[in-house]
């Protein structure tokens, strides 16, 4: 896909309101995800409005004061259903402070997980990418801290293994696709090496 308009609007869009904000137990900043998540994406397709919501998949959770109306604004309704698809349920003060968000993992990854089994197959693509990315970026600290998960990450070994496991299944199981077909490699190689 070659860049248009829309996807530069979306490219600034998603570095401004990430702007500050780094990965989990790093100094990367955090733009590297959208950005990586709208790459794989443009890989595999054409659709301007799917690798618009890779760049925005976390907005809506990670920046407090960008709400579904601006989004719906800037990038059209259809931008703004899959991103919601793929969206956590933080309450607003998990939005503005991160430290808040331990407590509630599991009870929202299950809720991400029950949400999936009835994305779109817009969504699937986004989550798909997200995963991988995820999975990929996890892989590295792993490696670079040897063999153990930085402090920040709200789950253990064996719960992120679980959460991954699921939603690799789920989206395995909906989405016929390439992306899908990575991130059932990338998942394999990521349990084979953590639990080790």
């Amino acid at each position: 896909m070659f860049l248009t308009k829309k996807i530069e609007q979306g490219i600034v869009r998603a570095t401004v309101l990430h702007q500050g904000q780094t990965r989990k137990g790093s100094d990367v900043p955090y733009i590297i995800h959208p950005f990586a998540v709208a790459f794989l994406l443009a890989h595999y397709t054409d659709d301007e409005d799917v690798i618009i919501a890779g760049l925005l998949h976390d907005v809506l959770e990670d920046v407090a004061t960008y709400t579904a109306e601006d989004m719906r604004r800037e990038f059209g309704e259809r931008v703004l259903a899959i991103v919601t698809e793929v969206t956590e349920d933080f309450t607003l003060a998990e939005r503005e402070d991160h430290t808040l968000r331990k407590d509630s993992w599991r009870m929202r990854k299950e809720k991400y997980l029950a949400n999936l089994a009835d994305d779109s197959h817009e969504a699937l693509l986004v989550a798909a990418a997200d995963k991988i990315h995820n999975l990929r970026s996890l892989l590295d600290q792993y490696r670079l801290l040897g063999d153990t998960l930085p402090e920040p990450f709200n789950a253990t070994s064996e719960n992120l293994l679980w959460f991954y496991g699921e939603a690799t299944r789920i989206i395995a199981e909906r989405l016929k696709h390439p992306l899908a077909d990575e991130l059932v490699k990338t998942f394999a190689e990521t349990k084979k090496i953590i639990a080790l």
